[in-house]
């Protein structure tokens, strides 16, 4: 167990019948960080946050909080709070009084009380608004609001069941910043659950990637795009292109593939379990692909792919093509110097192989 650390679990398992839901789980949280869980619904992550904040108990595996076993510690006397998707304002009650909630039941004198509202509006960017209805506050002010009901009681561990859901998605962009720059001004650990891949990157310190009850993959937004661990994680963190085809060999860390038309592609090795005459699956990014003409860097591979149409998205534009009847997207260059391309028209792939990986086929 890290020293600073917040939150460490091991082992975790929470069945449901037959099924586990969460299936031995490890995590270690430092104090301060900004931690996510992301992954599709149905991965398991609401049931671990469940159990994180005492809603539900573990078949196996410990919960400390630092340092402090919690297993068998009641949700209300965990020093951890939990925001849902569904902030629940009490709608009659005034902003600060809706702050005031927690520390009123914690019998703290009115006084002081006053003084902890009144820092934490500051802190949360909404100074002078203790009197307002919340009814009258916008989307944003609500969910600071919110926010600030949980911090000003200074919780060890901050939960976030996907808090962001419901707003929509101008004011769910502002938010991700704003969350971020929260956590860092009051310091406290957040244990953030989402299955929006970019809420998790913009975000988070670390964010672990959960598949059917296990972590796929724990390590900082980079780490993920660039050096996915699985092909779930590949496929699942980021827009990325995949090509099947069968190992032809593996030389100083680079795998060579046969594409199903025959064509010979490289990228680096990404799983041990690479066969020669298996299948194999070669991720690459949209932006890792440049549209060549025929004289090609030494080094790069290639391939041709069949124009389907361009996607215009500001700095994000991409050309569909096809190829081996599969979709692959490129990134279009942002200075106008893309070829001019029409619909059907072929056009050469090329890209740097250390920049592509390669798993066995198997390993999905």
């Amino acid at each position: 167990m890290g020293m600073d650390s917040d939150l460490f679990c091991e082992g975790l398992v929470r069945r449901f019948g037959s099924n586990a839901a969460v299936d031995h789980v490890s995590l270690d949280v430092p104090a301060g960080t900004f931690f996510s869980i992301l992954g599709p619904s149905g991965c398991g992550k609401t049931t671990l946050l469940r159990l994180l904040a005492g809603f539900d108990k573990p078949d196996q595996g410990d919960i400390h909080i630092r340092g402090q076993r919690m297993n068998d510690v009641p949700p209300n006397r965990r020093p951890v709070n939990m925001v849902f998707q569904h902030l629940a304002l009490f709608p009659t009650m005034t902003v600060g009084d809706n702050i005031a909630y927690g520390l009123k039941r914690r019998k703290m004198p009115l006084a002081e009380r006053r003084k902890r509202i009144a820092r934490v509006l500051e802190q949360v960017g909404l100074p002078d608004l203790e009197h307002r209805n919340p009814q009258e506050l916008s989307g944003g002010q609500r969910q600071r609001v919110a926010l600030a009901r949980c911090l000003v009681l200074e919780p060890t561990l901050l939960l976030l069941d996907e808090p962001l859901g419901a707003l929509d998605l101008k004011l769910r962009e502002q938010m991700k910043v704003e969350l971020k720059h929260l956590q860092k001004q009051f310091g406290t650990t957040f244990v953030y659950i989402t299955h929006d891949q970019s809420e998790a990157m913009v975000m988070s310190d670390q964010v672990a990637v959960m598949r059917e009850g296990r972590f796929d993959q724990v390590a900082p937004p980079e780490e993920l795009y660039r050096e996915p661990a699985t092909p779930f994680v590949a496929g699942f963190v980021g827009d990325n292109n995949r090509l099947s085809g069968e190992l032809v060999s593996v030389r100083d860390n680079l795998a060579e593939l046969r594409l199903d038309d025959g064509v010979l592609v490289q990228g680096r090795v990404a799983s041990d379990n690479l066969q020669a005459g298996h299948r194999a699956e070669l991720y690459i990014r949209p932006e890792s692909l440049v549209l060549s003409g025929d004289a090609l860097s030494s080094g790069f591979s290639s391939m041709q792919a069949k124009v389907r149409t361009t996607l215009f998205d500001g700095a994000n534009s991409r050309v569909e093509a096809e190829t081996c009847g599969q979709p692959v997207y490129a990134r279009l260059p942002q200075d106008g110097s893309a070829p001019r391309l029409s619909v059907d028209s072929s056009i050469r792939l090329a890209w740097n192989p250390s920049l592509a990986r390669v798993f066995g086929a198997e390993s999905l």
